[in-house]
C-alpha cells in the first residue's frame, strides 16, 4: 500500500471536534475527540473512537456512560484544553465550567450542544476502541457550525 496516499485519503474525511466527558464528581475527566458519527436513528446511536490505555477509556468501560459536548466554531481553546488528561477542580475541568445531567458525566457549559449516552458495546480493535453509545438525553444552548480539525489547522488520522 502507498502509505502517503492512504494517509492523505483518510485525512480527507471531515472531522468535528468534541469533548467526551466521563465519570462523576471528582472521579471525572474529559478528552477532546474527533472520531465520532451517528450510526442509527432508531434507537439513536453514536460511535466514538476512544484511545486505549487512557483514563478516559477506563472510565467509559467502568461507568458504561458518557457525555459529548459539541464544540462550535471559534472554540479552539476549549478543544485544545482537553488534549491531555485533566482532573476536576470543583465544577471546572481545565479551567472550563462543567455541569452534569442524567448520566453524571461532565458537560462543558460553554458548548453549544450536548448529548449523553449509555454504552451499548465497546469494540477493541486497534489503538483506539470503538465505543457504541445510545443517546438518552440531549440539549442545545445555541445553533452554530461545529468546530472542525480544518478550522484549527490540525490533522489527526491517516
Amino acid at each position: 500500500m502507498d502509505e502517503q496516499a492512504k494517509k492523505t485519503a483518510l485525512r480527507m474525511i471531515p472531522y468535528g471536534l468534541f469533548v467526551l466527558g466521563v465519570g462523576e464528581g471528582q472521579q471525572a475527566t474529559a478528552s477532546t475527540v474527533n472520531w465520532i458519527t451517528q450510526a442509527s436513528f432508531q434507537p439513536p446511536i453514536v460511535v466514538v473512537g476512544v484511545k486505549g490505555g487512557t483514563e478516559t477509556y477506563d472510565l467509559v468501560k467502568a461507568t458504561g456512560k458518557f457525555a459529548i459536548s459539541v464544540l462550535g466554531t471559534g472554540q479552539r481553546d476549549i478543544a485544545f484544553a482537553y488534549f491531555k488528561h485533566v482532573e476536576p477542580e470543583g465544577n471546572k475541568l481545565a479551567g472550563y465550567e462543567f455541569e452534569t445531567k442524567t448520566t453524571g458525566a461532565p458537560i462543558i457549559v460553554d458548548a453549544p450542544a450536548w448529548f449523553e449516552c449509555e454504552v451499548r458495546n465497546v469494540l477493541d480493535v486497534g489503538d483506539h476502541s470503538v465505543v457504541v453509545g445510545e443517546v438518552i438525553e440531549a440539549g442545545v444552548h445555541r445553533e452554530t457550525d461545529t468546530l472542525t480539525l480544518k478550522e484549527v489547522g490540525v490533522n489527526y488520522g491517516g
